[in-house]
């Protein structure tokens, strides 16, 4: 006999949305819930719902109340986070994305290593050591939020965040490592830059990492990321999609 899971928290968003909300604070099981329900309602789909936006620890279901009411889909929600699994291991994408680390690629190397008492070295060894997984896309298009950080490399964002970072900065900030498509703000520390766009408007796919993807870093060098860059720059996916 199976034991059903917990029961979500099912709260009110508006008068057209619902959060399904799996825990309080980032969470890997909670993550993986948060997953586990998205994929059940796109194999399952429920008459009314329009969209759904996974994060690290809920699920924002936007609906229809025309079509159903809140209860309804409330409940419907509940059983369907009790009883969803996780997918089998095959059916999980790994990518391999190339960084270059240090410089003015990555301007926070040497004094994120001076803080933890590391050379820069062994930061990139340790952080492209990890095995990532992609938790949630947000704050702009095709910024990855990644879980699976080694702890060793866990410090507080800065004090003073940045107005403007570069398109394809590799960053850490707090638990969490991210990789950043466009220009914009930012108040994580910034290691490298990758020539691989996750978002991009007029290529296929427009975006390419997805909640639930495992990504593994490695390093290249200046030379490299100019070339992999000027092929990105036209629709090449510079990433490695590899088998598991």
């Amino acid at each position: 006999m199976v034991t059903p899971l917990s029961p979500p928290r099912i709260l009110p968003s508006g008068d057209a949305a619902i959060t399904v909300e799996f825990g309080r604070e980032i969470d890997q099981r909670a993550s993986e819930r948060v997953l586990e329900l998205d994929r059940a309602l796109a194999n399952t789909p429920i008459a009314g719902v329009i969209e759904t936006v996974p994060t690290y620890r809920s699920l924002l279901v936007h609906y229809d109340p025309e079509q159903i009411g809140f209860d309804a889909l409330g409940g419907q929600l509940t059983a369907l986070a009790q009883a969803s699994s996780q997918p089998s291991p095959a059916t999980i994408r790994h990518w391999r994305i190339p960084v270059c680390y240090g410089g003015d690629y990555g301007v926070d190397l040497d004094d994120v290593a001076g803080s933890l008492g590391l050379s820069p070295d062994e930061v990139v060894r340790r952080h492209v050591a990890g095995d990532y997984r992609v938790a949630m896309i947000g704050f702009t298009p095709g910024w990855s939020y990644l879980s699976g950080l080694d702890p060793s490399l866990t410090m507080p964002r800065r004090q003073s965040p940045r107005l403007l970072t570069p398109a394809g900065t590799i960053s850490i900030g707090g638990v969490q490592a991210g990789v950043q498509c466009l220009p914009g703000p930012s108040g994580w520390h910034l290691l490298g830059r990758t020539p691989v766009r996750t978002y991009q408007l007029h290529r296929e796919p427009i975006f390419l990492l997805e909640p639930g993807d495992i990504v593994r870093f490695f390093a290249i060098d200046a030379k490299q990321f100019a070339e992999q860059d000027a092929a990105a720059e036209h629709g090449a996916i510079v990433a490695e999609l590899v088998a598991s």
